[in-house]
């Protein structure tokens, strides 16, 4: 084990810790091959299942397992008009699982994202029977303020050159505080406490994962 994988896995038991104490049900795991068999194991078979935007659970190899899988995939990125688009949003509000990333995670255990339309976020905080959020440790900030700054500065720009969004931030690297048709950081959420225990479960990945 490298001195990096040691200082994850410690720091992952102290946010666990804390994360519980917000009744999230959270889990650490060493590679990202753990990841996605922990992932599919919270999954009944048949369940239906959708996600949002988000390159970790890509990284890791769920969103092709979900399709391969025996599982009623909800994929609304076959959608090509606004009314296909919120069709498949409502269907996923009334999903069981919804999986996502986090922007980042405060050492006390809070979760920060930030979205342009917010559907992300919608089934994050409502909706879904089940919530899987699964993230490296790489996401890990110090306080909650400075988890928010690494949501605005470091994963928003990575996303807007992603997504070719025309914003300040494509050209600087660093947030703008803007307010331009193309803005992805439209809503800001903490989440501090989870009110339906066991319902949001986190997956600590001890390994580099998204941005």
């Amino acid at each position: 084990m490298s001195f990096r994988t040691d200082h994850y896995a410690a720091l992952a038991k102290t946010l666990i810790a804390k994360m519980e104490k917000r009744h999230f049900e959270a889990h650490y795991c060493a590679t990202k091959k753990e990841a996605l068999v922990l992932a599919l194991t919270l999954i009944p078979d048949g369940a239906s299942v959708t996600h949002g935007g988000c390159m970790t659970i890509e990284e890791i190899g769920l969103v092709d397992a979900v399709k391969q899988g025996v599982y009623n995939y909800i994929d609304r990125s076959i959608a090509t008009t606004p009314d296909e688009k919120r069709e498949a949003i409502a269907k996923g509000m009334m999903a069981h699982t919804f999986l996502m990333s986090a922007n980042a995670i405060s050492r006390d255990g809070e979760l920060v994202n930030i979205d342009g339309f917010g559907n992300r976020i919608a089934l994050l905080a409502y909706g879904p029977d089940q919530v899987i959020v699964l993230a490296g440790m790489n996401k890990v900030a110090g306080s909650l303020e400075s988890a928010i700054d690494r949501a605005r500065n470091e994963a928003a720009p990575i996303n807007c050159v992603r997504l070719n969004r025309q914003t300040p931030c494509l050209s600087t690297g660093v947030c703008g505080d803007c307010h331009s048709a193309d803005c992805i950081c439209s809503n800001i959420v903490i989440t501090r406490n989870n009110p339906i225990p066991g319902r949001i479960k986190i997956i600590l990945i001890g390994e580099a994962c998204g941005y």
